[in-house]
């Protein structure tokens, strides 16, 4: 499984992309839809989970693209 992926508001304005654990972002958009669509792909990838942040930084979304402890039942 690889590293969770974070969506987050950047102090300059805009929203950055980061690994967990990463200093640097992977990649900075202009808007939020844009950056999701971004961590969507790499969560998918490496089978892991991808948090969304609103502006205060507190986690308003959480998506699992990995192994889920607590998969839907259909």
């Amino acid at each position: 499984m690889g590293k969770n992926q974070h969506v987050t508001p950047r102090s300059s304005g805009g929203y950055q992309v980061k690994g967990a654990g990463n200093s640097k972002a992977t990649k900075v958009f202009r808007t939020q839809s844009e950056a999701i669509t971004f961590a969507t792909g790499i969560a998918k990838n490496q089978k892991s989970e991808l948090f969304i942040h609103n502006r205060s930084g507190q986690i308003r979304e959480r998506n699992s693209y990995g192994n889920d402890p607590h998969p839907p039942r259909g």
